[in-house]
């Protein structure tokens, strides 16, 4: 039995809705694992008693003043969870429209038999 067109229309936009949604999880795992890292980094950045520190750049390490490394740390931390909380809005967005769509298609089906 072939289903009708609208139904396959409907069908079509909630696997892309379910590609997005996929898309943004694996968007939010990069920036979380980004996000433990950073922290790791001041907690260590905050171990040391040194008043400089070497930051990777590139291929290279360079020499550079603790407070700026740390600066530069703590900003990158703040960007990250703004971007995870920006992540977890369209990923709650995502998940109504998936329900409300499956909710629709599972009214269409019975009247399509």
């Amino acid at each position: 039995m072939e289903l009708p067109p609208q139904i396959q229309a409907q069908l079509m936009q909630l696997q892309q809705l379910q590609q997005q949604l996929q898309m943004i999880l694996m968007q939010k795992q990069s920036v979380e694992t980004e996000l433990k890292e950073c922290k790791k980094a001041l907690e260590e950045l905050e171990k040391s008693s040194s008043d400089e520190v070497y930051k990777l750049v590139g291929g290279l390490f360079v020499k550079r003043k603790k407070e700026d490394v740390k600066k530069e740390l703590e900003e990158k931390v703040e960007t990250l969870e703004l971007r995870v909380k920006t992540l977890e809005k369209q990923e709650e967005k995502l998940q109504s429209r998936l329900k409300e769509l499956q909710e629709k298609i599972q009214k269409m089906i019975p009247t399509a038999q």
